[in-house]
């Protein structure tokens, strides 16, 4: 019912607002175009007044005003967030570098001290292939010396023997054999 009315008084207004019926002369008349213009002006804001549509645009702008001051609050706060997590992101970061440098240096360390411990190791296994080397040149030199004394004296006694052989006669040989032996299982110990 308010909406035909209002629809009723808009043409009304529309028909009284229309250059034919408005016309010059005395202001308040529905022929002078000003005071119809007035009247229309009138009407319009009585029925914007009657319907609240001020409170109403102002009921939307405040609801827009709160919304916005709710964006902003949200992206100061997404802003600060963001501001931790980079914070965050180049302490991070910053430990992450020393603790790249400290595993380097402790690499180094330890690479180095390997190093050494392999040069030791290398030096000590030559010594000791040094020593056997030379533990088996030593056991060679021994048994070649005892080998040519062995010989040596097998030589001895077959000359002994044949010289004496040759010399004397069978009881004689017994007696210098006899005696060569000792002579040289006394030289030999």
């Amino acid at each position: 019912m308010i909406a035909r009315s209002t629809l009723l008084l808009g043409a009304l207004g529309a028909v009284l607002a229309s250059p034919a019926v408005a016309a010059t002369g005395p202001f308040v008349s529905l022929r002078n175009t000003d005071f119809v213009v007035l009247l229309g002006f009138l009407l319009f804001v009585g029925i914007l007044l009657y319907f609240r549509v001020p409170s109403r645009i102002g009921k939307m702008l405040d609801t827009r005003a709160e919304g916005i001051r709710a964006d902003l609050a949200e992206a100061r706060r997404l802003r600060d967030e963001a501001q931790e997590i980079y914070a965050s992101y180049e302490r991070r970061q910053r430990d992450v570098a020393g603790q790249a440098d400290e595993i380097v240096a402790n690499a180094k360390r330890e690479a180095t001290a390997h190093a050494a411990k392999a040069k030791t190791d290398l030096e000590d296994s030559i010594q000791r292939r040094l020593k056997a080397a030379e533990d088996q040149i030593a056991s060679a030199e021994s048994d070649a010396v005892r080998a040519v004394r062995d010989r040596a004296v097998q030589v001895a006694i077959a000359a002994a023997s044949e010289v004496l052989a040759a010399q004397s006669g069978a009881s004689d040989r017994s007696a210098g054999i006899d005696r060569a032996i000792d002579n040289l299982s006394h030289q030999l110990n």
